[in-house]
């Protein structure tokens, strides 16, 4: 749609509009409206406002801010909206430390990527007062925990994002709408049309219009209400053919997702909370899993991901092991004395895992409803550990932890928003399946091994990524699937609606199944995945070809691929293992 007819488009707006109002917010948000007008049976809010862009993105997240990135480097407007207060996803708003491949440090991602983590340090180095070694240390890892090696407060990666979106925030190229969501989309046969937002703390609507919109949010909220068609759950084996698969189709087999939460300990304080109102529950709560979990959910042993087994990692604050450095996200010996008063762990522990309820297509009641009950339950774990947990000298309780609301920039201590391991995934012109990208389902196809064995090659790859297959137990009562893969690709395909044909995902959105989601859901991965979508759409603008049409042109791939590989994201392994 040209800049002339989108203008045609928002005056006469209305009867090709697509569902109501997306009722998925963190919490419970007004939508009143001070002018509404009848269209084709339903309420429209008339928006004060309307905007038109080179390139709309929904949802500021990992793969969010990396498509906006991408774009405005080559030129295009940008507008980006964020439910939360905090650009980031899982980097921030979800205070989720990154996990990474075993390469992050010598190119197992985008050059992109990499300065991002390169500025998370020198973050730290320029603002804060270290150590001599901390100071010198090229591979500073604030928080010293070992999920990642660069464990760091959510805070830092919020605020290192906004100094790389600067110069295109200060320019104009990009705009960024915090406290906003897409309501409502119109969209034809083929196209989205045009998106209605809803800004938040405002309680004011606008109109936004682009040639291409980008579908970064959490869940995968522009699918419903754009009308592409999309899938959650699990797929069942006779549709992908995956070893993992179900037997049928299990549309609530959806992994649980976590509200997390910075903990931090100061030796012989006591910050013990009330007894929370629903203690008794979780106090006594065992996982209804199939196969069984290891006993109480409140507890050291816990069921081991991969064996599904019992195992003890154990917790001391004191001590610096066990679940307490798993994701330390800040180490106060890395700091000159007198600015911390105690190191802050990060709460995503399979004991903070909501497993009673999903995000998916639930309604904004529910939605809100699960959410709170994952909040009481991390008050009631956190009052668990304060009180009765057991300490490695045979006493019980840690009364100095306390909840750190200021680290999330919350009021309640929590993150801003749920941990969202699994979202609605686009049903695309290819689909990733754990027969591309499993170890142990390639070494069958293939009869290799050792270091012949790889993941399947892709033709249109965009890009590169690595993760054990990890999915956490499903609300539906499945446990732990947990087993290796390969380093993959990203196929081109699996970003190309079967359909629509300018609505690109950014996240855990694109095509892949519940198994591969697995692997294709953390943070560099989701990056690349943004960073490519990005770049697509300008590539489109530029030459003029659909995004389809760039996947099923050979020439035109070459040259796509090409501009990638020369902004540093690259397309295969070769040069990196």
């Amino acid at each position: 749609m040209t800049r002339s007819s989108r203008r045609s488009f928002i005056k006469s707006i209305g009867a090709t509009a697509i569902g109501g109002s997306l009722a998925q917010p963190f919490q419970i948000r007004s939508q009143t409206s001070t002018s509404a007008s009848s269209v084709a049976g339903e309420t429209l809010v008339t928006p004060a406002f309307e905007r038109e862009w080179d390139l709309v993105v929904i949802g500021g997240g990992v793969g969010g801010i990396a498509a906006a990135l991408s774009a405005c480097r080559r030129g295009l407007r940008v507008g980006l909206t964020e439910e939360n207060d905090w650009i980031g996803g899982q980097l921030s708003s979800q205070a989720v430390p990154p996990d990474e491949n075993p390469w992050i440090e010598k190119g197992g991602c985008t050059a992109m990527y990499s300065e991002y983590r390169t500025r998370v340090r020198e973050y730290y180095k320029r603002h804060f007062k270290l150590t001599d070694a901390a100071a010198k240390d090229p591979m500073l890892n604030p928080g010293g925990g070992w999920v990642s090696r660069l464990c760091h407060e959510p805070r830092a990666a919020w605020m290192t994002l906004l100094e790389m979106a600067a110069p295109y925030l200060h320019s104009g190229r990009l705009q960024i709408f915090t406290r906003t969501r897409a309501v409502q989309a119109w969209a034809g046969a083929d196209r989205v049309e045009a998106v209605e937002v809803e800004m938040l703390l405002e309680n004011r609507r606008e109109i936004w219009t682009a040639p291409y919109f980008i579908d970064a949010t959490e869940l995968g909220d522009l699918l419903p209400i754009t009308g592409a068609e999309y899938r959650y759950g699990s797929e069942s084996i006779h549709e992908t053919g995956e070893p993992h698969a179900t037997e049928n189709p299990e549309p609530e087999n959806q992994q649980a997702f976590t509200l997390c939460f910075p903990l931090e300990y100061i030796p012989g304080e006591d910050f013990t909370l009330s007894k929370p109102d629903k203690y008794s529950f979780w106090h006594n709560f065992v996982p209804n899993l199939d196969p069984p979990w290891s006993g109480e959910l409140f507890s050291w042993i816990y069921t081991h991901p991969a064996t599904l087994k019992p195992k003890d990692l154990g917790f001391d604050p004191v001590q610096k092991t066990g679940f307490w450095s798993y994701r330390q996200i800040l180490e106060t010996s890395h700091f000159q004395p007198g600015l911390f008063q105690g190191n802050v762990s990060l709460v995503n522990w399979p004991q903070n895992d909501y497993l009673l309820g999903g995000l998916i297509d639930v309604g904004e009641t529910i939605f809100n409803e699960n959410v709170a009950a994952a909040a009481e339950m991390n008050r009631c774990l956190l009052y668990w550990m304060q009180t009765e947990a057991p300490r490695p000298d045979g006493g019980t309780g840690w009364p100095g932890l306390r909840l750190r609301p200021d680290m999330v920039g919350s009021v309640d201590g929590m993150a801003q928003y749920p941990y969202i391991r699994e979202s609605r995934r686009m049903r695309t012109e290819f689909v990733v399946t754990e027969n591309h990208v499993g170890a142990e389902a390639r070494a069958e196809l293939t009869g290799k091994k050792g270091d012949q064995l790889t993941a399947a090659s892709f033709d249109d790859s965009v890009g590169i990524g690595y993760y054990r297959i990890d999915l956490h137990p499903s609300i539906n009562g499945r446990n732990y699937v947990d087993f290796a893969s390969l380093p993959f690709q990203i196929p081109l395909g699996a970003l190309i609606h079967e359909r629509m044909e300018n609505l690109i995902p950014a996240c855990k959105n694109l095509g892949v199944t519940h198994i591969t989601n697995g692997c294709y859901r953390l943070h560099p991965v989701e990056w690349n995945i943004g960073e490519s979508a990005g770049a697509l759409v300008a590539q489109s603008l530029k030459t003029g070809i659909s995004p389809r049409g760039i996947r099923n042109q050979k020439t035109a791939l070459r040259e796509f691929q090409k501009d990638l590989q020369l902004n540093g994201v690259p397309i295969s392994w070769d040069a990196i293992l």
